[in-house]
């Protein structure tokens, strides 16, 4: 990985952020960054250490058993984003820092017993499905505020906030309407005495408009990493 294009990429998203916060009127320190490293080998995420990141986002467990060992004593935060399915919790609980794609019961009593076995706890955020495709993952939103009370039981998941994806759409009105309605849902939620300060939404194509609707974290990958050309065994 070329270190010295990478700072450039990491630089550049840096102030593309700033500016879009400025454009919303709202502060830069507000919005963080989560690099998105899935399907980049362990080289590029070291170059990224190099950079002073140290908390990556991954689809897949395996990527990040995988890269874990690999990168063996390295202080890194494995950020599990993508879908993911029970029988993963045990790596998960030893693994990951946080999920940010928690959208069943189910999932949320499996993380629960291996946290406990782990003596760990974990912070996460419930993925609400706001887009209209249906390979989308995610909760309906109208089961949300039923499902945080049930989230209660489970003391080991420490619940910051909510995600989702956004429809893939050239009408930008459409993709803020995905942004706004998470955000609307957050501040019903918070009527009902569930705080959720974190609002995990926005790409590398779509962020800024996720900014303007209350983001306070982008996930981007390709406009650090570049293109994606090829998988990760």
């Amino acid at each position: 990985m070329d270190t010295v294009q990478l700072a450039a990429n990491w630089n550049a998203v840096r102030r593309r952020v700033d500016e879009a916060c400025r454009e919303a009127g709202r502060d830069p320190g507000e919005v963080s960054i989560l690099p998105v490293s899935k399907t980049f080998g362990p080289d590029v995420v070291r170059a990224a250490l190099a950079q002073g990141l140290n908390r990556f986002g991954e689809n897949k467990v395996q990527e990040i058993k995988d890269k874990a060992t690999a990168l063996a004593g390295e202080s890194i935060d494995w950020v599990v984003i993508g879908h993911l399915q029970t029988n993963k919790a045990k790596d998960v609980a030893r693994l990951a820092s946080e999920v940010q794609s928690l959208d069943r019961l189910e999932l949320a009593e499996a993380l629960h017993r291996r946290l406990e076995a782990e003596n760990r706890t974990l912070d996460v955020l419930v993925q609400v499905k706001t887009a209209r495709e249906e390979s989308k993952h995610g909760l309906p939103a109208e089961e949300l505020p039923a499902f945080l009370e049930c989230l209660r039981a489970y003391p080991t998941l420490r619940v910051k906030g909510l995600m989702t994806l956004a429809t893939l759409s050239e009408d930008p009105g459409e993709v803020r309407a995905c942004f706004g309605h998470l955000r609307e849902l957050r501040d019903r939620c918070a009527a009902e005495g569930h705080l959720l300060a974190r609002l995990s939404m926005g790409m590398s194509g779509d962020f800024p408009f996720a900014i303007a609707e209350g983001a306070t974290e982008v996930r981007i990958g390709t406009a650090i990493f570049g293109s994606r050309s090829y998988p990760v065994a």
